[in-house]
């Protein structure tokens, strides 16, 4: 029995949740080989373990209200999804946060997410720990 690919958006939405729940395995089946994630302050990550290791201790949590998809197409045939909404959370001081916008983008080859560009305006709300370098 073959399965059907997930549509674009609900490629990211699962994957957005798994990652939500810290089910990596789960998150990982949604990732092409060497992934490329990008986040804020310039770091990149390959993998999403070595991305938790390194954003550890930032938060407390973060969680997203995942508002709207957009799906598009890069001028070489690859599909691109833009994820908008919202973050919400606890700082490391136990302080909750809400309504801070992020967007995602993503760049999926064959169904599978090759690039993840993260942006939101943690650090403009000053709830974001210090960039690391």
């Amino acid at each position: 029995m073959t399965t059907t690919p997930l549509a674009p958006a609900r490629t990211i939405d699962r994957y957005l949740q798994f990652c939500e729940d810290r089910d990596l395995d789960g998150a990982g089946k949604f990732l092409a080989p060497e992934p490329r994630i990008v986040f804020p302050g310039g770091a990149v990550y390959n993998s999403l373990p070595e991305m938790v290791a390194d954003q550890r201790g930032r938060y407390r949590w973060v969680r997203k209200h995942r508002g709207q998809y957009f799906e598009g197409r890069t001028p070489d045939g690859l599909v691109t999804v833009t994820s908008l909404g919202t973050l919400y959370g606890e700082d490391m001081s136990g302080k909750p946060f809400e309504g801070v916008r992020y967007a995602d983008v993503f760049v999926l080859h064959d169904g599978l997410i090759a690039e993840q560009h993260v942006y939101n305006d943690l650090s403009e709300t000053g709830t974001s720990a210090p960039v690391r370098g």
